[in-house]
């Protein structure tokens, strides 16, 4: 066990740390490395469907909006496997969600700062030395790894989210997350609900209704939101994806913040519209034929669910948000489409007191991601209630890790555009926005 102290440690390696690996490995005075509890890289296995894209274009990648001349680029991975052209010819910039995972794992080839099958048990800080000390075990061989460093950066992701009148059936149901490796078994039964909405949920449901009548068994989907409503992508819009929106939306009021996420879910939380008319065309295509055996329903939302092991179906009970009526539903197969939580790592108990927080348990997000006194301790994709919306947008990873790289080094090293929205986010210089009274030609 060595007593090098690193720069900083970073521990879990989603999209945004190894962003983070990519930008922090050409920088010689910056020594930094990167924990990981798997094996290996894999991002979000159980939605690898085959025609699911991201809902961003291919420039945001790991490394192109911070450096564009990056070796980890996704058009230098194109071009290492010679498949430029065809990505040329495609003529297309969102990209498969299979091509980005691959070249994310492309990408972990070529990094000596990564290192996983380590699971971090403990931090704990060392007055002495001045440092925080990371107690992991390699999981294939169960030794214990000690590392030290000066500062943390944590992406530990976020984790499955259950309603709590689902929990009891936990073992029993499928989180979307997990659904190719369920696929097989929810298909040989005579029913399937799906519950949610979003993306996920919508590529999900066309999967299962492409493969339908192979197998006979009724599908429904059923979500609480009033529609099935796309993500919202005008270009006006998109410009709230950007360093001015967060200047703006940090500053805001708590309840006013926490207020304007439940309002502007469509903006991240939205279907892609063509996914949406896929569907729609599938069934109008289906219904030549008679009634598709499907329900599509809105304004739904889940009230109680239980397991009836003697009949092997779930027992379900909704409410309708706006007729304020209440029904029952019987199904065999359960996927809830629910989302995700922060997940709260129990290694962090021993710095707990490190650890700003605001009123609701929540990280309390500084403006450049740190959550303690000192900016020793920095977050990725867990500011939504402190930095909006973009906070899980991968478009926006290259912008965060420029920021914490200059906490981390005491310099700038990925300078960051600014002040390119057309639009104004908050109230008005009265100096510049006050109209004239005259025209110039009057005047004259």
């Amino acid at each position: 066990m060595s007593n090098r102290i690193h720069d900083f440690i970073a521990i879990g390696l989603g999209p945004f740390n190894l962003g983070l690996a990519c930008l922090t490995d050409p920088i010689e005075s910056l020594d930094g490395l990167f924990l990981e509890r798997e094996a290996a890289f894999d991002w979000h296995p159980g939605l690898l469907l085959e025609d699911a894209s991201l809902q961003t274009p291919f420039l945001a990648d790991l490394v192109t909006l911070a450096d564009p001349t990056s070796r980890f680029s996704f058009l230098n991975y194109l071009k290492a496997e010679g498949r430029l052209y065809n990505f040329y010819i495609r003529e297309n910039f969102f990209l498969l969600r299979n091509e980005y995972n691959r070249y994310c794992q492309w990408v972990t080839t070529q990094l000596d700062t990564l290192c996983f099958g380590r699971h971090v048990e403990r931090i704990d800080y060392d007055d002495d030395a001045g440092c925080y000390e990371v107690l992991a075990r390699d999981t294939l061989s169960g030794e214990p790894q000690r590392y030290r460093c000066r500062k943390l950066v944590l992406g530990t992701g976020t984790e499955p989210m259950i309603p709590a009148c689902c929990r009891d059936a936990r073992d029993r149901l499928v989180h979307s997350a997990d659904y190719l490796e369920h696929k097989a078994a929810l298909q040989a039964k005579s029913s399937i609900t799906l519950v949610g909405s979003g993306q996920s949920a919508a590529e999900i449901y066309l999967d299962l209704l492409e493969e339908q009548e192979a197998h006979g068994y009724t599908l429904d989907w059923v979500t609480r939101s009033p529609r099935f409503f796309p993500l919202e992508y005008g270009k006006l819009t998109l410009e709230m994806t950007s360093p001015d929106y967060i200047d703006y939306f940090h500053a805001l009021p708590e309840t006013t913040r926490d207020r304007l996420m439940r309002e502007q879910k469509g903006l991240y939380k939205g279907i892609n519209l063509d996914l949406i008319n896929a569907i729609y065309d599938r069934l109008y295509a289906r219904s030549l034929d008679g009634p598709v055996n499907t329900h599509l329903l809105t304004c739904a939302a889940l009230e109680n669910c239980h397991f009836d092991p003697a009949h092997h179906r779930f027992e379900l009970s909704f409410s309708h948000t706006e007729q304020e009526t209440y029904f029952d539903h019987r199904t065999e197969g359960l996927i809830l489409a629910t989302g995700y939580a922060p997940r709260r790592p129990e290694f962090l108990a021993p710095i707990e007191h490190r650890i700003q927080r605001d009123a609701a348990g929540r990280y309390a997000v500084g403006r450049y991601y740190s959550v303690d006194a000192n900016a020793e301790i920095f977050v990725q994709n867990a500011e939504l209630h402190t930095h909006g919306l973009v906070a899980p947008d991968l478009g926006m990873a290259c912008y965060r890790n420029a920021c914490i790289i200059r906490e981390l080094a005491g310099r700038e090293i990925y300078p960051v555009e600014r002040g390119f929205t057309f639009q104004d986010f908050g109230a008005p210089d009265n100096a510049r926005f006050t109209p004239r009274l005259e025209s110039p030609r009057a005047s004259a």
